[in-house]
């Protein structure tokens, strides 16, 4: 099966950034596919799940801010590579990986995240 690149990365951004800033239900109904695997161990299994920790995440911090820096797709797989501001400036960068159905939607994640460090020893940023 061939999948559409470009039309998942566009799905990918849009859905994260849906549920980012405050409206998960949207992105779950307009890119969840008929299954939704979570594998972040912080978050329930299911649409159900990825709502409740959405919104939880909306309503607890407010302030917080998301900018993508890389989105990378290959076969049924879209990479984000993110950097989040939280309340007290607390940055961190992110990689979620989402897999997509043949239609575009998307039907597993997974995720990884890491507080950035005051300081680099190579003198280079996380991104």
């Amino acid at each position: 099966m061939t999948h559409d690149l470009q039309r998942n990365k566009r799905n990918a951004v849009e859905f994260y950034r849906m549920a980012y800033e405050g409206d998960p239900s949207g992105a779950v109904e307009r890119f969840v596919g008929a299954e939704y695997i979570q594998h972040n161990p912080d978050v329930e299994d299911g649409p159900e799940g990825f709502i409740e920790y959405f919104e939880r995440m909306a309503a607890e911090y407010p302030d917080k801010t998301l900018e993508f820096r890389r989105v990378i797709a290959e076969g049924d797989l879209v990479a984000l590579h993110t950097h989040q501001v939280w309340p007290g400036s607390e940055e961190y960068v992110t990689m979620d990986f989402f897999r997509f159905d043949g239609s575009g939607q998307v039907v597993e994640h997974w995720d990884s995240i890491q507080k950035v460090p005051p300081h680099s020893k190579s003198g280079r940023p996380m991104y």
